[in-house]
């Protein structure tokens, strides 16, 4: 039988399909990612949200699950949960007053800002021996990936 070799060989390297790599990137990013953010009692997914609210306040939770690229199913428990935690809070919409808008409350800045400090230190591993133009280039191009496809 043979046996797939380790990510970064063979057709997990740098033979591989591009989709496959992103994704083999991916889901490894994703894992660092969980694994830090748990010491702090965080998911990826709540990270995610915290950090769409701090730059887009006032979303609704459609607009969340959409920025957020996560189910509406999956925010709405999210949502419920940063709540009872007291990291957002909401407001009704000044026109629609059956659309709540969220915000970032002071507690959930402050778990925001140590989530962060994790992530940065992912993002370190990510640009490791990359140059600043190699990783514009890099992000220039995931952003194209997501806006074309």
């Amino acid at each position: 039988m043979l046996r797939p070799p380790p990510p970064g060989e063979g057709k997990r390297g740098e033979q591989g399909y591009l989709a496959y790599l992103l994704r083999q990137a991916q889901g490894a990013t994703r894992l660092a990612m969980e694994r830090s953010l748990a010491e702090l009692g965080v998911t990826s997914p709540q990270f995610v949200v915290l950090t769409m609210l701090r730059a887009y306040p006032g979303l609704s939770g459609a607009e969340l699950a959409r920025v957020a690229m996560l189910t509406p199913q999956t925010v709405g428990v999210i949502i419920r949960n940063l709540e009872r935690d007291g990291a957002i809070k909401k407001t009704p919409h000044p026109i629609h007053a059956r659309v709540l808008q969220w915000t970032v409350t002071r507690r959930g800045a402050a778990l925001l800002d140590k989530c962060r400090r994790h992530a940065q230190a992912i993002e370190r591993r990510l640009a490791a021996g990359l140059s600043a133009n190699a990783q514009r280039l890099i992000r220039r191009w995931l952003a194209k990936i997501a806006a074309d496809l």
